[in-house]
Protein backbone atom coordinates (compact mmCIF):
# COMPACT_ATOMS: atom_id res chain seq x y z
CA UNK A 1 0.00 0.00 0.00
CA UNK A 2 1.22 3.08 -0.89
CA UNK A 3 1.54 5.89 1.27
CA UNK A 4 -0.86 8.76 1.16
CA UNK A 5 -0.11 12.98 1.50
CA UNK A 6 -3.28 12.59 3.43
CA UNK A 7 -2.10 9.80 5.64
CA UNK A 8 0.83 11.68 6.52
CA UNK A 9 -1.07 15.26 7.25
CA UNK A 10 -4.59 14.51 8.64
CA UNK A 11 -4.54 12.15 11.34
CA UNK A 12 -1.19 13.85 12.11
CA UNK A 13 -2.91 17.27 13.23
CA UNK A 14 -5.84 16.20 14.50
CA UNK A 15 -3.57 13.85 16.87
CA UNK A 16 -1.57 16.77 17.42
CA UNK A 17 -4.80 19.28 18.44
CA UNK A 18 -6.22 16.54 20.68
CA UNK A 19 -3.32 16.78 22.69
CA UNK A 20 -3.31 20.32 22.72
CA UNK A 21 -6.63 20.58 23.89
CA UNK A 22 -5.55 18.00 26.77
CA UNK A 23 -2.79 20.07 27.76
CA UNK A 24 -4.76 22.85 27.85
CA UNK A 25 -7.49 21.07 29.87
CA UNK A 26 -4.29 20.21 32.76
CA UNK A 27 -3.46 23.69 32.61
CA UNK A 28 -7.30 25.13 33.48
CA UNK A 29 -7.04 22.06 36.74
CA UNK A 30 -3.87 23.46 37.26
CA UNK A 31 -5.03 27.34 37.62
CA UNK A 32 -8.36 26.05 39.60
CA UNK A 33 -5.96 23.45 42.22
CA UNK A 34 -3.75 26.88 42.47
CA UNK A 35 -6.68 29.37 42.35
CA UNK A 36 -5.07 31.31 39.85
CA UNK A 37 -6.74 33.58 36.98
CA UNK A 38 -7.23 30.99 33.63
CA UNK A 39 -6.92 33.91 32.01
CA UNK A 40 -3.23 35.25 33.48
CA UNK A 41 -2.28 31.62 31.83
CA UNK A 42 -4.01 32.33 28.56
CA UNK A 43 -2.02 35.83 28.34
CA UNK A 44 1.46 34.31 29.76
CA UNK A 45 4.47 34.37 27.20
CA UNK A 46 7.59 32.46 27.51
CA UNK A 47 9.67 35.91 26.92
CA UNK A 48 8.48 39.25 26.47
CA UNK A 49 8.72 39.79 22.55
CA UNK A 50 6.99 36.19 21.96
CA UNK A 51 3.35 35.44 21.39
CA UNK A 52 1.31 34.73 24.25
CA UNK A 53 -0.44 31.52 24.48
CA UNK A 54 -3.82 32.68 23.18
CA UNK A 55 -2.16 33.39 20.16
CA UNK A 56 0.22 30.07 19.98
CA UNK A 57 -2.81 27.93 19.69
CA UNK A 58 -4.63 30.36 17.36
CA UNK A 59 -1.73 29.68 14.84
CA UNK A 60 -1.33 26.14 15.78
CA UNK A 61 -5.11 25.90 14.45
CA UNK A 62 -4.48 28.04 11.81
CA UNK A 63 -2.09 26.08 10.34
CA UNK A 64 -3.77 22.80 10.74
CA UNK A 65 -6.96 23.84 9.35
CA UNK A 66 -4.94 26.23 6.47
CA UNK A 67 -3.31 22.79 5.26
CA UNK A 68 -6.61 20.61 5.51
CA UNK A 69 -7.82 23.54 2.96
CA UNK A 70 -5.15 24.56 1.01
CA UNK A 71 -4.15 20.31 0.07
CA UNK A 72 -7.88 19.54 -0.59
CA UNK A 73 -8.19 22.50 -2.56
CA UNK A 74 -11.71 23.77 -0.74
CA UNK A 75 -12.24 26.99 0.79
CA UNK A 76 -10.77 27.42 4.87
CA UNK A 77 -13.22 28.41 6.98
CA UNK A 78 -12.11 32.16 8.96
CA UNK A 79 -11.90 31.96 12.69
CA UNK A 80 -11.49 35.29 14.88
CA UNK A 81 -8.59 35.16 16.86
CA UNK A 82 -10.53 36.80 20.18
CA UNK A 83 -10.28 34.17 22.26
CA UNK A 84 -8.90 35.07 26.11
CA UNK A 85 -9.82 31.99 28.10
CA UNK A 86 -8.53 28.45 27.97
CA UNK A 87 -11.78 27.71 27.24
CA UNK A 88 -12.25 29.44 24.22
CA UNK A 89 -8.96 27.95 23.22
CA UNK A 90 -10.39 24.41 23.67
CA UNK A 91 -13.30 25.87 21.68
CA UNK A 92 -10.94 26.97 19.32
CA UNK A 93 -9.25 23.84 18.57
CA UNK A 94 -12.57 22.14 18.83
CA UNK A 95 -13.77 23.97 15.88
CA UNK A 96 -10.26 22.99 14.01
CA UNK A 97 -10.35 19.58 14.70
CA UNK A 98 -14.32 19.53 13.24
CA UNK A 99 -13.15 21.27 9.93
CA UNK A 100 -9.86 19.14 9.34
CA UNK A 101 -11.90 15.69 10.39
CA UNK A 102 -14.38 16.82 7.25
CA UNK A 103 -11.49 16.31 4.37
CA UNK A 104 -11.59 13.20 2.71
CA UNK A 105 -8.61 11.48 1.98
CA UNK A 106 -9.80 11.49 -1.62
CA UNK A 107 -10.01 15.12 -1.36
CA UNK A 108 -6.24 15.09 -1.42
CA UNK A 109 -5.29 12.46 -4.38
CA UNK A 110 -2.87 14.48 -5.98
CA UNK A 111 -2.27 17.18 -3.89
CA UNK A 112 1.58 16.44 -3.86
CA UNK A 113 1.79 18.13 -6.83
CA UNK A 114 -0.58 20.84 -6.07
CA UNK A 115 0.31 24.42 -6.84
CA UNK A 116 0.00 26.50 -3.28
CA UNK A 117 1.09 30.10 -2.71
CA UNK A 118 0.97 31.87 0.28
CA UNK A 119 0.95 35.79 0.10
CA UNK A 120 2.44 37.21 2.79
CA UNK A 121 3.10 41.49 3.17
CA UNK A 122 6.84 41.02 2.20
CA UNK A 123 6.60 37.56 0.29
CA UNK A 124 4.62 35.04 -1.80
CA UNK A 125 6.01 31.65 -1.13
CA UNK A 126 5.62 29.03 -3.77
CA UNK A 127 5.30 25.17 -3.31
CA UNK A 128 4.12 21.94 -4.33
CA UNK A 129 1.39 20.12 -1.82
CA UNK A 130 4.41 18.15 -0.83
CA UNK A 131 6.97 20.71 -0.03
CA UNK A 132 4.38 22.63 1.51
CA UNK A 133 3.44 20.00 4.18
CA UNK A 134 7.01 19.00 4.73
CA UNK A 135 8.89 22.53 4.64
CA UNK A 136 6.07 24.72 6.08
CA UNK A 137 3.45 23.20 7.78
CA UNK A 138 4.57 20.84 10.16
CA UNK A 139 7.65 22.72 11.02
CA UNK A 140 5.08 25.49 11.99
CA UNK A 141 2.55 23.87 13.88
CA UNK A 142 5.04 21.59 16.11
CA UNK A 143 6.59 24.76 16.88
CA UNK A 144 3.70 26.88 17.82
CA UNK A 145 2.21 23.50 19.62
CA UNK A 146 5.45 23.15 21.78
CA UNK A 147 5.48 26.58 22.44
CA UNK A 148 2.37 26.41 24.24
CA UNK A 149 3.37 23.12 26.11
CA UNK A 150 6.45 24.79 27.22
CA UNK A 151 4.56 28.09 28.44
CA UNK A 152 2.22 26.28 30.33
CA UNK A 153 5.26 24.45 31.52
CA UNK A 154 7.23 27.35 32.18
CA UNK A 155 4.09 28.61 34.63
CA UNK A 156 3.89 25.02 36.68
CA UNK A 157 1.52 23.33 34.95
CA UNK A 158 2.84 19.59 35.21
CA UNK A 159 2.88 18.62 32.11
CA UNK A 160 5.49 16.08 30.54
CA UNK A 161 6.64 14.48 27.14
CA UNK A 162 3.97 12.09 27.02
CA UNK A 163 1.15 14.63 27.31
CA UNK A 164 2.78 16.01 24.49
CA UNK A 165 3.09 13.04 22.32
CA UNK A 166 -0.55 11.58 23.38
CA UNK A 167 -1.49 8.23 23.57
CA UNK A 168 1.54 5.55 21.73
Amino acid sequence: MALSLFDVSIPVLVRGLNNLSSIIDKAAAHAEAKKLDPTALAQARLFPDMFPLTRQVQITCDTAKGAAARLAGIEMPKHEDNETTLSELKQRIAKTLDFIKGVKASQLEGAETRSIELKGPSRTLSFTGLSYLNHFVLPNFYFHESIAYAILRHNGVEVGKFDYLGEI
